[in-house]
């Protein structure tokens, strides 16, 4: 139980950090509302040359958009989570401070970036969503049952997307500066998430591979799940499988760095 309060600690100090920043959040706010107005549009004049592209009808594609627009920041598809300050620690050697913690390394910015994510999608997230319910078409639904698999698929990618990023911060243990690493996850996510365009778009052999990816767990996964485009049972499978791998290879990086920290004399 000692555990869980500690985690839990630390979840509420991520959400209390990000929550001081209004201006920033603020700014947030209006800049997913113009890039989700820039991407409907777009969206609207394709699907009006290709009606029910990729499975969809013009107002799911809508919605997908203000989804993405939610989950952005929410998922730090395009970076901005805790991977940032975690490559920092990692290169000023303040992450001796951090192993030394009687907390598991893995669990603690886990919590942390759980907390950051749970504010940018109240306070960052959730307002551009309901811009776009109430000036354009959009298809949500009306069952309690698809909105909670919506919301616990959501919970899985911030995992999935943590899982994505611990390991990308750890390659500064052998980089010393993991900025290269970082800024290729970072694009892969943005394509292979389906933020750009949704991955059931994608042709053959490419469409079937990205879905298969874990980026795909991020926003493709979740916005499927709400739209009624994907059995929620077979994506939360999905995600959960993915989770554990992502996990998994994450604590056996951390075991291999922090030999390496031993053997530098960290």
């Amino acid at each position: 139980m000692a555990a869980e309060r500690l985690y839990l600690a630390v979840a509420a100090g991520g959400f209390r950090r990000y929550a001081t920043y209004r201006a920033a959040t603020a700014a947030g706010v209006f800049t997913n509302t113009v890039f989700g107005l820039i991407l409907v549009y777009t969206y609207l004049a394709l699907w009006d040359e290709r009606p029910h592209l990729g499975g969809y009808d013009q107002a799911q594609a809508v919605t997908y958009v203000w989804v993405g627009q939610a989950l952005l920041s929410t998922l730090a598809i395009g970076g901005g989570g805790v991977e940032g300050e975690l490559m920092e620690r990692i290169r000023s050697g303040d992450i001796a401070v951090d192993l030394y913690r009687p907390a598991d390394l893995q669990m603690w910015w886990l919590a942390a970036d759980l907390g950051r994510a749970l504010f940018q999608l109240l306070g960052r997230g959730v307002a551009p969503f309901v811009f776009g319910a109430v000036f354009f078409p959009v298809a949500l639904p009306g069952e309690p049952g698809r909105w909670a698999a919506f919301l616990a698929a959501v919970l899985l990618g911030m995992v999935v997307g943590y899982g994505i990023r611990f390991l990308v911060a750890l390659s500064a243990f052998w980089l010393l500066d993991g900025a290269g690493v970082a800024q290729m996850a970072w694009i892969a996510g943005l394509f292979c998430s389906g933020l750009l365009l949704p991955l059931n778009v994608f042709p053959g052999a490419l469409g079937e591979v990205v879905r298969l990816l874990p980026w795909s767990s991020l926003l493709q996964g979740p916005a499927d799940v709400l739209l009624g485009e994907a059995d929620a049972a077979g994506v939360l499978v999905f995600q959960a499988g993915w989770a554990v791998v992502l996990l998994a290879a994450g604590r056996l990086a951390q075991r291999a760095a922090t030999r390496r920290v031993v053997v530098q004399g960290g």
